[in-house]
Parts: C-alpha cells; structure tokens; sequence
C-alpha cells in the first residue's frame, strides 16, 4: 500500500487514504525523547518523560491560573509609536506589525483582572513570542498600570515574567520602564497590597533587574533561565568559569535568589495559599 509521505514531499496516487502525522509529536529538548503532542498538553506543557518546563504563552498562563478560565483584559488598545524610528536589519515598524499578526496582541503582556481560587486578582503576563518578550513603553505602561489598579482596589497583583529583557529598539525610552514600575512598585508596597512575582523561562535582563525579582514573594518554575546578562558574557567578563546550573531556577533558591521553585501542577494552588496568608 502506498502512503503520502508529507516529509518528503511524496504523494500517495494509488487512492489510498492519507494519514496526516505532521505537528502531532513534539520533540523534548531536555531528554530527546518524543512526545505525543495533545499528552504535553494534558500535562500542562510539562515533559511526562522528564519534566523539562515548555513556553508556553500569555494566553495559556492565564488559563491556567485563573479560575474557569475567565477573565478580563485590560489596557489591550496600547501598541508603541516606534518613537525612535529604529532600522536595524529591518525598521522597527515592520517587526511591531509582524508580532502583532504572529500573536494577535498589541505588545507583549496581557493585563487581565480574574479570580485564582475564587479570590479576585490582578494578572500582567508576558507573551515570549512578541519580540522575546521585551520590554519597551508599552509593556512598561500596562505593567504599571496593573500595578496601580492593584493599589488602588486593593486587590492582589501577580506577574508573570518571560523576557528577553528590554526592548533596545526603543532606547533610553525602554530603560526608563525599570525605574517607573520599580516605583509604582514601591507605592503598592507601601499600600500594603501583595504583589507575588512568578519568574519563568527565561526571565533576564532588565526584567529581571527591575520588577521580577521585587515581588513579596518570588517564586519561579523548574529549569528557568534567570539572570540579567547572559552566562556567555559574564564569563568573558570575570574570565571565569561558571559554576553548573548557574542561572537556573534551583541555582537561584540555593543561593537565596527566590523563595521557592514551584511545579506547573501546583503552581495555582501554591498562590492560592500564598495569597491567603498575606491578605
């Protein structure tokens, strides 16, 4: 019997029925072992083989951690001006645009107000794949923006950080975003309201030098790139080698970096708790 091999380009003209296999099996970067695509997915994007942590998007944290999936989004109409005009191997604009088509989002966060474990919350989480989840004014407008509806409802604030750091196409005007989350930050401490921090991978740059690591509690998922620069060039900088694991979720709690490293599975109820206790 003769079968369509799409790999290959093949096609099937005896009649004979097709069977489609593209896109059905994921391979796990981690053990190298391949997965049945919709098994990932029932297990929260999380290697059944070796519990390697896949990326997943903005759209599908949210899902998992707020109830019933339902929630609302907010500060969805901001997109950036390109107010450098900025070319590099291509302009700016025509990079904005593609993101935007790939992700059907503006910018790279979705704010959105839910309930986690039936209390009402606040969530910012970042789309990875909208120019590595960098941050440039709008991202750093909606996130302040969270922050300050969080103080003024009181009501908690949980974001969720997967970024290649700041958004260089956007200059100084992305580098100022750290200092005024940081201190819309600072006023949400002083209200008193919780802010919990879940640091994903990778979380790096000025992300991570800025609101990722100013939660109340700061906690990440297995296996997660976090850090600001790159391992590559702190070696070429100290001229040393770095120690294994440097960067990574657990290296970080060891060296009292975070608070905890939380499994997908219980990463919402773990909130839950957490946000019991401080409110």
């Amino acid at each position: 019997m003769a079968w369509f091999k799409r790999q290959s380009g093949e096609l099937d003209t005896s009649g004979a029925k097709t069977v489609r296999t593209e896109g059905l099996w994921v391979k796990c970067e981690n053990c190298r072992q391949i997965i049945w695509k919709k098994d990932l997915e029932e297990n929260l994007n999380v290697c059944p083989k070796c519990d390697k942590h896949f990326r997943i998007d903005a759209r599908t944290r949210l899902g998992l951690l707020l109830d019933d999936n339902q929630y609302e989004t907010f500060d969805d109409n901001l997109a950036s001006t390109d107010p450098l005009k900025f070319v590099d191997l291509k302009p700016y604009a025509a990079r904005l645009r593609r993101a935007q088509e790939e992700t059907g989002l503006k910018d790279a966060v979705i704010n959105a107000r839910g309930k986690l474990g039936g209390r009402p919350v606040l969530v910012s989480s970042m789309e990875y794949s909208f120019i590595g989840g960098s941050m440039g004014a709008v991202v750093g407008e909606m996130i302040t923006r969270a922050v300050e509806r969080a103080a003024e409802s009181r009501t908690p604030l949980v974001i969720v950080s997967a970024s290649g750091g700041a958004r260089m196409m956007e200059g100084v005007i992305s580098l100022m975003q750290l200092a005024k989350i940081s201190a819309a930050l600072a006023r949400l401490d002083k209200a008193k309201v919780p802010y919990i921090s879940v640091l994903t991978d990778p979380t790096t740059g000025g992300v991570t030098a800025s609101f990722a690591m100013l939660g109340d509690l700061n906690i990440a998922e297995p296996g997660a790139l976090i850090g600001f620069a790159g391992p590559r060039v702190i070696e070429q900088t100290i001229r040393q080698k770095l120690p294994p694991g440097f960067q990574r979720s657990e290296f970080l709690l060891e060296h009292g970096m975070l608070d905890a490293v939380v499994h997908r599975k219980q990463l919402k109820p773990y909130i839950a708790r957490a946000l019991d206790f401080m409110m």
